[in-house]
């Protein structure tokens, strides 16, 4: 696949531009890109989700496939070179960055990434003077590993959501 899905691109379409009642094309859109190879997420970016209370969850758990597993040893050996910078970063970040990063899907949606040489998708945006959090493409940069957002995602595999006649 060509491109993994951060937990932030997923809930924000759910909770602002592609509501699921809404725009059922979006999600239908990453079913079908997901089944040609093209999108999709790891097992944390899952859980994530999963740890939610509304249709995000349902429409997750329905589709367990699209989040990969992390437990192979190349995610696992990307992972500790991604915490490990990440604990750099830290050390002039506020107290509980590190922590906070290492605790979510952040740290293994990179480092699978940087495995199956994938483009991270996410809304964070790159900011190298952040000291209140370890930014995705903060780390991505570090490791040569592309991002982009979901708007640069649909450009991109040119989606297209046209309304029936």
């Amino acid at each position: 696949m060509n491109f993994l899905l951060d937990a932030n691109t997923f809930i924000e379409a759910k909770n602002r531009y592609y509501d699921m009642a809404v725009c059922p094309g979006y999600w239908d859109w990453i079913d079908l890109a997901f089944a040609e190879d093209k999108v999709a997420s790891v097992a944390s970016v899952g859980d994530e989700l999963l740890d939610g209370n509304d249709e995000l969850k349902e429409w997750a758990a329905d589709r367990r496939s699209l989040f990969l597993p992390v437990s192979d040893a190349g995610t696992q050996a990307a992972f500790a070179e991604v915490a490990a910078y990440a604990a750099e970063l830290a050390a002039s970040m506020k107290p509980g960055a590190l922590e906070e990063f290492l605790g979510g899907a952040d740290p293994w949606l990179i480092a699978k990434a940087r495995v199956v040489n994938a483009i991270v998708v996410t809304h964070e945006q790159f900011n190298p003077q952040t000291k209140k959090k370890i930014l995705i493409p903060n780390v991505c940069k570090r490791f040569d590993v592309r991002w982009m957002d979901t708007f640069d995602l649909l450009r991109e595999l040119e989606a297209r959501f046209v309304l029936g006649a």
